[in-house]
C-alpha cells in the first residue's frame, strides 16, 4: 500500500526427496525328500532402485519499484536440492534344498544435483531508491559426486535521477541516481561422497541508476549576470554521473559558469562537463566545466566454501573521468574565450575476492587491487594470486597480491603482477577568444602497480615464491591545443595565441594556437614526461607563420623517459638462497624533440628545434635471497632541426639512462 516498500520475491521450493526402493520378494523353499533328490531352492528378488531427488527451484525476481513503493523488492533464495532415495535390500534365498541365491540390492538414487539459482532483485523506481538485493544461492546437494552450490543472484538496477529544473538566476542540479543492488551469495558446495561439491559463483552487483542532467542557467536581464547552470547528478553504483549543464549567455551581464559533471557511481563513467557560455557582447566567454571523478569500482563478492575452492565473483571496474568542457567562445576582439575544464579523475576498480582453498583469487578491478590467492591444499600445488587491476582513466595500477603461504608439502605461490597505469584524462579546448583562453590540461598518466610479494614457506628444502613483476606505466594524453586569436580589423591588433597544453606524462604536447595577425606566434607545449617505464612523449610541432615580421615558434622538448619499475621482492624460502627477487624495468626512451616551426618569409626566424628527452632510470632489482637485476637505462633521443629558408640548430639529445641497482642478497 501506499508507503511501503514493495515486499521480496518469493523462495523458491526445496526439490523433492527421491523414494526408497522396494524390497526384493524372497525366493520360494525347496521341496523336501522323499526318497529322491531335494528340490532347489528359488532366487531372491532384486530389490527396487532409489528414487532421484528432484531438482532445486530459482527465486522469484523482486517486485519493481512503483510510485506507491519504489524500492525494488529483494530477489528470493534458490531452493536446496532434495535428498537421493536408497536402493532396497534384496529378498532371502529360500531355505531347504540345495541351491539358491540371495536377491541383488537396488542402486541409489542420483545425487549430482545442484542448488537453485537466487532471483534477480527489482529495479528501483528512481533516484532516491535503490535496487532490490539479489537472493542467495541455494545450498548443493550432498553425495553420491558432485553437489554445485547455486549461483548468487543478480542485484536490481537502481532507478535514473531526475533532470534539474530552469532558473532565471541559477539552475536547479539533478537528483542522483539510486544505487544497484547488492549481489547475493553464492551456495555453499555441498559435502562429499566420492568428490566434494564445488562453491556457487557469486552474484555480479547490480547496475546503478544514471544521473540527472543539470538544469541550465538563464539569459540573465539587461544589466544582470546570467544563471550558472546545475551540477550533473551523482550516478549511483554503476550509473554514470549526469551531464552539467551549461551556463546562461549574457545579455549585458556577465556569462554564467557551467555545472560540473556529476561524479560517477561506482563502476560507473563521470558525466561531461558542460560547454561554458558564449559571449555574447562586452563580456568574457564561460569557463568549461570539468569532468565528474569516476566512480570506483564495486568489490567482488566471495565464493561459496568447498572441498575445492568456488570461484569468486569479479571485481567492478573503476570509473573512466569525465572530458573536461570546451570553454566558451567569443567573436569579440577585446574579450577572453573561455577556460576549458580539466579532465575528471578515474575512479579505483574493486577489491578482488580471496579464493576458497586451492581456489584461485579473482584479480582486482581496474585500478584496484589483487586478491590473496587461496591457501595450498595439502600435497597439491597451492593457487597463485589474482594480479592487480590496470588502471583507470588517470589512476595508479593496482598492487600485485601476496602469494600464498606454504602450509607443508608444496611451494608458495607467485606473487602477482601489478597492472597497468591508467591513460591521463584528455584536456579540454580552449575557446576562441580576442586573446586565446586557456587550455584544459591533460590528465598524467598512471603508474604501474608494484608487484607483489611472493609467498613464504618455513619448510627446509621448499621454495619461495617468486616476486611479481612490476605494471607497466600508463601513457599520458595529448595536451589541449590553445585558443585562436581573433584577427581584428584594423587598426587593432590580435592578440598572441594561447601556449598549447602540456601533454599528460607519457603523452605528447599539445600545439600551440596560431598568433594574430602581426603579432609574434605562440610556442607549442612541451612533451609529458613518461610515465614508469614508458617513453617520453615527442614535443609538439612549432606553429607555421605565414604572416610577414612574425617568427615561427619553437618545437617543444622530448619529454624524459620514465623510470623503470621496481621489481617485487622475492619470498623467504626454508633454505637460504632459494628463489630470485624481481628484475627491474626497463627505463623508457626520451622523446625526441619537436620541429621547429616553418616560416616562408625571408625576413622572419624559423622556430628552433626542441631538445630530446633524456632516458629513464633502470629500476631496482627485487629484494631476496638471491637480489634481482636492476633495468637497463632508457636511451636518449635527438633533437629535431628547425625548418625553414633560414635553418637553425636541432635540439641536443638527451643522455642515457643510468642502469638499475641489483637487489639486495638474503641472509
Amino acid at each position: 500500500m501506499a508507503g511501503v516498500n514493495n515486499g521480496a520475491g518469493g523462495d523458491a521450493g526445496n526439490g523433492g526427496n527421491g523414494g526408497v526402493g522396494g524390497h526384493g520378494g524372497n525366493g520360494g523353499n525347496g521341496g523336501s525328500a522323499a526318497h529322491g533328490t531335494a528340490g532347489t531352492n528359488g532366487n531372491g528378488g532384486a530389490a527396487g532402485n532409489g528414487g532421484n531427488a528432484g531438482t532445486a527451484g530459482t527465486g522469484g525476481t523482486g517486485a519493481a519499484g512503483t510510485v506507491a513503493n519504489p524500492d525494488g523488492g529483494a530477489g528470493g533464495n534458490g531452493g536446496n536440492p532434495g535428498t537421493f532415495g536408497a536402493g532396497g535390500t534384496g529378498g532371502a534365498a529360500g531355505t531347504g534344498g540345495t541351491g539358491g541365491t540371495a536377491g541383488a540390492d537396488g542402486n541409489d538414487g542420483t545425487a549430482v544435483t545442484t542448488g537453485g539459482d537466487g532471483g534477480k532483485g527489482g529495479a528501483g523506481l528512481n533516484a532516491t531508491t535503490p535496487g532490490g538485493t539479489g537472493g542467495n544461492g541455494g545450498a548443493g546437494g550432498n553425495g553420491g559426486e558432485y553437489g554445485n552450490g547455486g549461483a548468487g543472484g543478480n542485484g536490481g538496477a537502481g532507478g535514473a535521477g531526475l533532470a534539474g529544473t530552469y532558473s532565471m538566476i541559477t539552475a536547479g542540479s539533478g537528483t542522483n541516481g539510486g544505487n544497484g543492488g547488492t549481489g547475493g551469495n553464492g551456495g555453499n558446495g555441498g559435502q562429499g561422497g566420492s568428490i566434494a561439491g564445488n562453491g556457487g559463483v557469486g552474484g555480479t552487483g547490480g547496475a546503478g541508476g544514471a544521473g540527472g542532467v543539470g538544469g541550465n542557467g538563464q539569459i540573465g536581464a539587461a544589466g544582470l549576470n546570467s544563471g550558472v547552470g546545475g551540477n550533473g547528478g551523482n550516478g549511483g553504483d554503476g550509473g554514470m554521473g549526469g551531464i552539467g549543464g551549461s551556463g546562461g549567455a549574457a545579455a549585458h551581464g556577465t556569462a554564467g559558469l557551467n555545472g560540473n559533471g556529476g561524479a560517477g557511481g561506482a563502476g560507473g563513467n563521470a558525466g561531461t562537463g558542460g560547454p561554458g557560455a558564449a559571449d555574447s557582447g562586452a563580456n568574457d566567454a564561460g569557463v568549461g566545466g570539468n569532468g565528474g571523478v569516476g566512480g570506483n569500482g564495486g568489490s567482488a563478492g566471495a565464493a561459496g566454501t568447498g572441498s575445492t575452492g568456488g570461484v569468486v565473483g569479479a571485481a567492478g571496474v573503476g570509473g573512466n573521468g569525465g572530458t573536461g568542457g570546451f570553454g566558451g567562445l567569443t567573436t569579440f576582439a577585446g574579450d577572453t574565450g573561455g577556460q576549458g575544464g580539466d579532465g575528471g579523475q578515474g575512479g579505483q576498480g574493486g577489491t578482488g575476492s580471496t579464493g576458497a582453498t586451492t581456489g584461485i583469487s579473482s584479480s582486482g578491478g581496474r585500478g584496484g587491487f589483487g586478491g590473496l590467492g587461496g591457501v595450498g591444499g595439502s600435497a597439491v600445488t597451492g593457487a597463485t594470486n589474482g594480479d592487480g587491476g590496470a588502471g583507470g582513466q588517470g589512476g595508479t595500477g593496482g598492487t600485485g597480491g601476496l602469494g600464498y603461504a606454504d602450509d607443508g608439502t608444496d611451494d608458495a605461490g607467485t606473487g602477482g603482477t601489478g597492472g597497468a597505469g591508467g591513460l591521463g584524462g584528455l584536456g579540454g579546448l580552449a575557446g576562441i577568444g580576442g586573446s586565446g583562453g586557456t587550455f584544459g590540461a591533460a590528465g598524467a598518466g598512471g603508474t604501474g602497480g608494484a608487484g607483489g610479494q611472493g609467498g613464504a614457506t618455513t619448510i627446509v628444502g621448499h621454495t619461495g615464491g617468486t616476486g611479481g613483476t612490476g605494471g607497466t606505466g600508463g601513457a599520458g594524453n595529448v595536451g589541449g591545443s590553445g585558443g585562436f586569436d581573433s584577427i581584428g580589423g584594423l587598426p587593432t591588433v590580435g592578440a598572441p595565441g594561447a601556449a598549447g597544453g602540456t601533454g599528460g606524462n607519457g603523452g605528447d604536447g599539445g600545439q600551440g594556437g596560431q598568433g594574430g595577425s602581426a603579432v609574434a606566434g605562440a610556442n607549442n607545449g612541451s612533451g609529458g614526461q613518461g610515465g614508469a617505464g614508458g617513453v617520453g612523449g615527442s614535443g609538439g610541432i612549432g606553429h607555421i607563420d605565414t604572416v610577414f615580421n612574425n617568427d615561427a615558434g619553437n618545437g617543444g622538448d622530448g619529454g624524459a623517459g620514465g623510470n623503470g619499475g621496481a621489481g617485487g621482492a622475492d619470498g623467504t624460502g626454508g633454505t637460504a638462497g632459494t628463489g630470485a627477487g624481481g628484475t627491474g624495468g626497463v627505463g623508457g626512451a626520451g622523446g625526441g624533440g619537436g620541429l621547429g616551426g616553418a616560416t616562408n618569409t625571408p625576413a622572419d626566424t624559423p622556430g628552433t628545434g626542441g631538445h630530446g628527452g633524456q632516458g629513464g632510470t633502470g629500476g631496482t632489482g627485487g629484494t631476496g635471497p638471491t637480489g634481482g637485476a636492476g633495468g637497463p637505462g632508457g636511451a636518449g633521443s635527438s633533437g629535431f632541426p628547425g625548418t625553414g629558408p633560414i635553418g637553425t640548430l636541432g635540439g641536443f639529445g638527451g643522455t642515457g639512462g643510468t642502469g638499475g641497482s641489483g637487489g639486495t642478497g638474503g641472509p
